[in-house]
């Protein structure tokens, strides 16, 4: 038993000593660990802060195409308005509440030249309330540019973006935010061209009105009336 104890008290004696040897280095690492938890502090504060606003969004949030769920509240021509829901983290999500101001984001489809057929598309099929997810590609003045998802089952989700193409509700157009020459911007536009080229080829949306004006004017261009109404006209110039 003796034995024992004077083992412990050995062990425990060359324990003191060591860390006696290296307190600068227990120190530092001391240091260190605080340092971390702060910083993983900062990062949880920041990924659990609700934005109320375009502006309150991080650069880096929107250079590394963040993305970011909400709340839908209305859609109007500038896009849709949302209430973006952040990361919800017990003890620093009760303290954030407290200080966190009101407001909603404008989202904008990027990519996308809405028709109005497109906008009373989208007022139709999104409900108030609806929790959709947005992906940051931009900002631009107060509005965020982004593919925008929604969900269609446990296990499905569809793009927006792709979907308001594919069905002919309106065109592509230039993905602002995002660098003409990156390569996002390439993949993510041929992704967009190929959901609008589909809507072509079935004629479907504006693509279906185009078609027929254009067999319109093609027929009234070839009747024989309007032919001759055109060269007696021709004629009438010429002569004057």
């Amino acid at each position: 038993m003796a034995e024992r104890r004077s083992g412990a008290a050995e062990g425990l004696a060359r324990l003191s000593e060591w860390a006696d040897a290296h307190l600068s280095l227990l120190r530092n690492l001391s240091a260190g660990m605080a340092v971390a938890g702060v910083l993983v502090l900062a990062r949880s504060v920041r990924m659990t802060a609700k934005f109320t606003s375009a502006l309150d969004i991080p650069v880096a949030f929107v250079e590394k195409n963040v993305k970011l769920r909400g709340k839908l509240h209305q859609i109007t021509e500038r896009g849709l308005e949302v209430e973006h829901i952040p990361i919800s983290i017990p003890f620093i999500t009760s303290i954030q509440r407290k200080w966190q101001s009101k407001g909603l984001l404008l989202v904008r489809l990027a990519g996308v030249e809405l028709a109005p057929s497109g906008l009373a598309w989208l007022q139709q099929e999104l409900k108030p309330k609806q929790m959709i997810w947005f992906q940051l590609l931009g900002r631009e003045d107060l509005a965020l540019e982004c593919l925008v998802l929604v969900n269609k089952g446990r296990f499905l989700s569809v793009c927006l973006n792709e979907e308001i193409l594919r069905q002919g509700l309106g065109r592509t157009a230039r993905i602002e935010g995002l660098h003409h020459d990156s390569r996002l911007y390439w993949k993510l536009h041929k992704r967009l061209l190929r959901a609008e080229l589909k809507a072509l080829k079935k004629n479907k949306g504006i693509w279906k009105e185009e078609s027929c004006s254009e067999r319109i004017r093609d027929r009234i261009s070839n009747n024989k009336f309007i032919q001759t109404l055109k060269q007696f006209a021709s004629w009438l110039r010429s002569s004057i």
